[in-house]
């Protein structure tokens, strides 16, 4: 066979496995972005979905399958989803986000080691701790991170910093003057202690718990 042939002939293949490849990379790429674009649209309107049985039932639907359920139930299920789904729209926003708080808060209550507060607040010792606490007028040296209830992190500082707790969130106010130096703490704080019904700005809306992990590095009286 000629050099120059087999060259050709190789090149020629590679051209071919390179669409082939393209190919299944689009369809794969095609899948993905229908399940990101129901996943997102679902996360937003059934937050606490079983996902295995959602991948069951999209599966054996797809799939020609014999379904788990009877038409009759399924058609019945799903009236009853969109009924709940129109009332909720229908809903005031305030309504729904005070729902939307008590559910994680719930949630939140329920975990391992989580203890609660005065005035809702949840708390779990990440590290104990042995040194002074800060008086109701003092000030606190502390690491922290903020992040929303879906993990989203709107405030961060690795830096020692110090704050008057006369200048902080109520929630912060209550908890930090119960923590001692040297402790590590993760505190869920409800709404109410914390920016209610206003939010703060974009970043925060109204009627948000805050899920904090604090590390009290100095306290004064």
């Amino acid at each position: 066979m000629s050099r120059y042939l087999f060259l050709s002939l190789c090149v020629f293949f590679s051209v071919v496995q390179a669409a082939e490849k393209t190919k299944e990379n689009d369809a794969h790429d095609l899948a993905y972005s229908l399940g990101a674009s129901l996943g997102e649209r679902l996360r937003q309107e059934v937050p606490d979905l079983e996902i295995q049985a959602l991948v069951d039932g999209l599966q054996q639907a797809y799939q020609g399958k014999p379904l788990a359920l009877k038409d009759e139930r399924i058609q019945q299920i799903l009236a009853k989803h969109e009924a709940e789904v129109t009332e909720k729209s229908t809903r005031p926003q305030s309504e729904v986000a005070l729902e939307t708080e008590r559910r994680f808060l719930t949630a939140e209550k329920a975990k391992p080691g989580v203890r609660e507060l005065a005035d809702g607040i949840l708390l779990t010792e990440l590290t104990p701790g042995n040194g002074p606490k800060a008086g109701p007028n003092g000030s606190v040296q502390v690491r922290y991170i903020g992040r929303l209830p879906d993990g989203t992190v709107f405030d961060q500082n690795n830096q020692p910093q110090w704050f008057r707790l006369d200048s902080v969130i109520n929630g912060w106010r209550s908890a930090l003057q119960q923590m001692p130096t040297g402790a590590k703490w993760r505190l869920v704080i409800p709404s109410a202690q914390a920016y209610g019904a206003d939010g703060a700005g974009d970043l925060i809306a109204p009627f948000t718990p805050l899920v904090f992990e604090i590390e009290l590095l100095g306290a004064t009286g």
